[in-house]
């Protein structure tokens, strides 16, 4: 990585509140010695909100942007590298439900495409492309 670099991560602010709903499952969990169903439950969903926070804990930095290319989270824990030449386009793809908009940062190689959420890059995903976009052409 040579120049300046952009970076995107996870808010610590989620993930703290990822780490507190995991102890509190687990106390939930250990609560509920005498339910096999609550034990199940709540056992669950301790796993799942460690796994979570675990995940924000070893890739924090979810997209980073140099000259080069970019650096996109893949899987639960790694990377992948895309030179800016494989990179086809970049779009925010927004939905609606209900009364709520919901937006995907969508990285388009040809082969594959990266989906990142607000909640992945810690800022709006429409801000985020459009900083992709400029600092990929220079203006």
């Amino acid at each position: 990585m040579s120049g300046p670099v952009l970076r995107w991560r996870v808010r610590r602010d989620l993930l703290v509140l990822k780490g507190v709903a995991a102890l509190v499952f687990a106390v939930a969990t250990a609560l509920s010695v005498g339910d096999p169903r609550g034990m199940i439950l709540a056992g669950a969903a301790t796993v799942i909100m460690a796994a979570l926070a675990l995940r924000d804990v070893l890739a924090p930095v979810r997209l980073s942007a140099d000259s080069e290319g970019l650096a996109v989270v893949k899987g639960f824990a790694g990377s992948r590298r895309l030179p800016w030449s494989e990179v086809e386009r970049i779009r925010v793809d927004t939905r609606s439900r209900f009364t709520s908009r919901t937006g995907l940062l969508e990285i388009d190689t040809g082969e594959e495409v990266f989906l990142l959420s607000q909640f992945d890059l810690g800022a709006p995903c429409q801000e985020v492309a459009d900083e992709l976009r400029s600092f990929r052409t220079g203006f």
